[in-house]
């Protein structure tokens, strides 16, 4: 068996158990046997393999497949890593699904724009696990220059199709996010910082839309009111994690969100147009208020 067939029965094992909640081992493989059939690969298992592949799973993804012997089923206990596992089962069923038809031009159609700088990946993810400081060259999109940085390397953080580092600046020792689509060039240095003991990368952006997190500035409590329409979007891809829906009916569908107001934040506003008003609170709304009056102001002058 290749084993490019074991890491995808491994995460088809993980998908399974993600919709079900948990399931018989007999149930796993007639999952397996039949998406056997559906990918043309090799899936079904014996017990005895498939207790073996709990251990990869466990080791390679981090996810804890368990048994309860008092219902005779297995079920996810622990699942560190469910966003990059997420990602990766995505990426599994868009592969599968790009094998099943010769010319798939003609009936997948791919978005044109793409993320730059993601040939960065493996160099800036072998720096921020080996704790090398980097020599980054990096341009400012309002920079005609290019500037060197030294940085400690602490994360990649991923917004709206872009992809960022999340590093320390050690000429003035704070914590910035830089483009990869803007740097231009990075080398490793000979020396090592030690990794904060105490950097949450999610805690940091917990109240972030984008990757503009405010210096010395609390999260807001922000009430958005949608059209009935344009709220059938938003509550199937929900602006923020920490959205809350307060009311839905025919008239609305008025959400809670716990943010930093940034720019990020209120471009994201702006791209609804009338399908959204800001209810609270009114700092949020003289600026969306502003920027609209500026924009008629623009036309009116023509």
């Amino acid at each position: 068996m290749a084993k490019q067939d074991y890491i995808f029965r491994y995460l088809t094992i993980v998908k399974k158990l993600r919709r079900s909640g948990e399931a018989t081992f007999r149930e796993i493989n007639e999952y397996l046997g039949k998406e056997s059939e559906f990918l043309d690969r090799p899936l079904s298992v014996s017990n005895r393999t498939f207790i073996r592949d709990l251990n990869e799973i466990r080791e390679l993804f981090k996810v804890d497949i368990r048994f309860d012997f008092s219902k005779g089923v297995y079920f996810i206990a622990e699942d560190q890593q469910s966003d990059l596992n997420n990602r990766m089962i995505e990426s599994v069923d868009t592969i599968n699904s790009l094998k099943m038809v010769s010319d798939i031009t003609r009936f997948m159609f791919f978005e044109k724009r793409r993320a730059h700088g993601t040939h960065h990946f493996h160099g800036l993810l072998h720096a921020i696990k080996n704790h090398i400081v980097i020599l980054l060259v990096h341009q400012k999109f309002d920079s005609d220059e290019p500037k060197e940085r030294q940085v400690e390397p602490y994360a990649l953080k991923e917004s709206k199709g872009r992809w960022y580092l999340l590093a320390k600046d050690r000429n003035d020792r704070r914590i910035k996010t830089f483009g990869l689509d803007r740097i231009l060039d990075f080398r490793n240095t000979p020396n090592r910082f030690d990794y904060p003991v105490n950097l949450d990368a999610n805690e940091l952006f917990r109240y972030c839309f984008g990757v503009i997190n405010p210096d010395m500035v609390e999260p807001e409590e922000i009430i958005l009111s949608f059209e009935p329409e344009q709220g059938k979007y938003i509550k199937s891809y929900p602006i923020h994690d920490s959205q809350k829906i307060l009311t839905d009916n025919a008239r609305e569908l008025r959400v809670k969100l716990t943010l930093f107001i940034t720019h990020d934040l209120v471009m994201e506003i702006l791209s609804y147009g009338m399908a959204v008003k800001v209810v609270s609170p009114d700092k949020l709304i003289s600026q969306v208020t502003s920027i609209y009056l500026k924009a008629v102001a623009q036309y009116g002058n023509e």
